[in-house]
């Protein structure tokens, strides 16, 4: 065993043990929960006796945190939200509190709830990334605005809908309103890590400029990424302006000399990313539905989004479809999104 080898080793022991630690501090909580909402919906308990027993343990356990009047609520508020959701409550162990809090202080909808919490599950998401995707709206954005992708994207990587998406955030590179391509390209360089974590954890960076040979000309792929689960190569061209349907053209061959010259036999096909300052929904739809090449046209944007606009969008959205179950809300970690009734989501 080289001494690498023994390191992983030791740091796959320390995440073990700290996920069971998790695991026994949540299950003590849910389990505090469940009594404090017993004893409360039987008339045992009142708000008084949740106080006198906060007090209580503070004095016989002075060293022992977490167990104020307000955090034996939300265990009770813990227990309550997740008791009846029978797919959702296995998964709550697998979360530490810190993240449990956030998305249950800022959730509004059962769907939303199990979006975050399968989304921070899978991505490993810290509380302060995990705060930022509540900011940024994704859930609101996801439901509201599904990717874009070719019909090829659908039929050779299907799993592709419930990664990608129809826009990525980068206010973190605090690009001015006019910028350049070579200053987009250089920040998310810069920001790497950051712009990983809006990716999705399974990215992988693979280089910048990436060169491609063909017919003894050279050129250069703006980024190149892999992603584990789809076992893909993902090319990401920069765009700084709107979206033009001649923008594929090149996508696409970008793409067929990476599926020719550069992917492995165990890989599937390549898959490619147009990044644009903006689009045209139905200008996308046209140009993407012949496109013979598994890609797909996302925008970035450079601040967070009018939170407030797209929950009053959303609940429109509802409204609109309710109560006929025809809406496709997204799974985080799931090839196939499930329906919901929208008459369950008011």
């Amino acid at each position: 065993m080289t001494f690498s080898e023994v390191v992983r080793l030791i740091a796959a022991s320390r995440e073990k043990v700290v996920q069971s630690v998790n695991t026994a501090l949540i299950d003590l909580y849910w389990e505090l929960g469940a009594t404090i909402s017993r004893k409360i919906e039987a008339a045992e308990w009142g708000d008084g006796t949740v106080d006198r027993l906060a007090v209580y343990i503070a004095k016989t356990e002075p060293g022992l945190r977490g167990f104020s009047r307000a955090n034996l609520f939300r265990m009770k508020q813990f227990y309550e939200t997740y008791r009846d959701e029978a797919i959702v409550s296995p998964l709550v162990r697998q979360l530490p509190w810190s993240q449990h809090l956030v998305i249950l202080g800022q959730s509004k909808h059962p769907e939303e709830r199990e979006f975050y919490l399968r989304l921070a599950i899978r991505e490993r998401y810290s509380k302060r990334e995990l705060e930022r995707q509540f900011d940024a709206a994704l859930f609101e954005r996801v439901v509201l605005h599904p990717p874009k992708v070719s019909p090829a994207v659908r039929q050779m990587h299907p799993e592709a809908l419930s990664i990608f998406r129809d826009a990525y955030t980068v206010e973190f590179l605090g690009l001015p309103p006019t910028h350049a391509e070579a200053d987009l390209h250089r920040g998310l360089l810069d920001k790497l890590k950051d712009f990983l974590i809006e990716l999705g954890r399974d990215f992988c960076f693979v280089g910048s400029e990436y060169p491609v040979q063909v017919g003894g000309r050279d050129f250069a792929l703006d980024l190149l990424f892999f992603h584990r689960g789809l076992n893909c190569l993902v090319a990401i061209e920069l765009k700084v302006r709107r979206f033009e349907p001649e923008y594929l053209g090149k996508l696409g061959f970008y793409l067929e000399a990476l599926d020719r010259d550069v992917r492995k036999p165990h890989e599937q096909p390549a898959i490619g990313v147009l990044l644009c300052a903006s689009k045209d929904d139905e200008v996308v739809e046209y140009a993407l539905s012949r496109s013979l090449s598994p890609a797909l046209i996302a925008e970035y944007q450079t601040q967070l989004p009018d939170k407030k606009l797209l929950q009053a969008k959303l609940h429109e959205f509802y409204l609109q479809n309710a109560p006929e179950e025809v809406s496709e809300l997204p799974s985080a970690d799931s090839k196939h999104p499930k329906h919901t009734k929208a008459r369950e989501r008011k």
